[in-house]
């Protein structure tokens, strides 16, 4: 078949470009890194493609929204160096990551879920003069060591103010949430390091409810990718069939 195609239509790099909304010059950059198979040349030196060729952009640019530029490109490398079990490695890898991108979601969305905001008892007014709670109770209603929780705020994850008069930490409103959403992403194996960054997003929100418009807007993107990945492997298995 991928030799009938190549002694059939001759297409040349403006024909590729005005079907897909590129420039010649990208044509010719997908060419040389690999993304299409080489051209044929005329005796003048032009390049000339197939319906082949054509296919072969059709199946990179499906593969696009799924799986990234850098992916994509290696995909139809591999496949164009005869590789091909690297490029369904490639896909696999592709597809690893949404799942574990699905779990992180579904872990954060647990720890939204099973928060229950619960007044903060003020400290001693002969101790503090600021609403909030100390350390050591904090830890026992979260059933962990306090020295967890100085872990917690070396990490950034939360940030107690400390009381002028003692130095004693007094965490607010705000702090305990924060706390009680890292100790429900903690109990659920995420690690540190991606807790702090969803812990400052929900500050700068200044609560849980836009982080939960977020958190509906990653879901969307979630499906649309596994359904970007599944319209990009059509096109490559199509363009693997042509290509025999």
């Amino acid at each position: 078949m991928a030799q009938n195609l190549q002694n059939g239509v001759r297409l040349r790099p403006v024909d590729l470009a005005r079907g897909s909304g590129l420039s010649t010059q990208a044509i010719r950059n997908y060419e040389a890194d690999g993304i299409l198979p080489a051209a044929a040349r005329t005796h003048h030196g032009y390049r000339t493609y197939t319906p082949l060729h054509a296919q072969a952009l059709r199946a990179f640019l499906a593969l696009l929204p799924g799986h990234g530029h850098r992916t994509a490109t290696s995909i139809m490398r591999a496949v164009h160096e005869g590789a091909t079990e690297e490029a369904f490695r490639l896909i696999d890898e592709s597809h690893a990551q949404l799942l574990d991108d699905r779990r992180t979601l579904r872990a954060v969305e647990n720890a939204l879920r099973d928060l229950t905001p619960t007044p903060v008892p003020d400290p001693d007014p002969a101790v503090s003069g600021r609403d909030g709670t100390f350390i050591g109770p904090l830890a026992r209603r979260l059933g962990i060591r306090p020295a967890t929780l100085r872990a917690w705020e070396r990490a950034g994850l939360v940030s107690p103010c400390r009381d002028p008069r003692t130095g004693y930490r007094v965490y607010d409103e705000a702090d305990v949430r924060d706390a009680q959403l890292a100790h429900q992403l903690r109990r659920g194996g995420y690690p540190l390091e991606r807790i702090a960054p969803l812990i400052a997003q929900v500050r700068a929100a200044g609560g849980l409810e836009p982080l939960e418009s977020a958190l509906r807007d990653w879901s969307g993107r979630l499906s649309a990718r596994g359904r970007a990945m599944l319209a990009g492997a059509a096109e490559l298995e199509a363009y693997l069939r042509e290509r025999g």
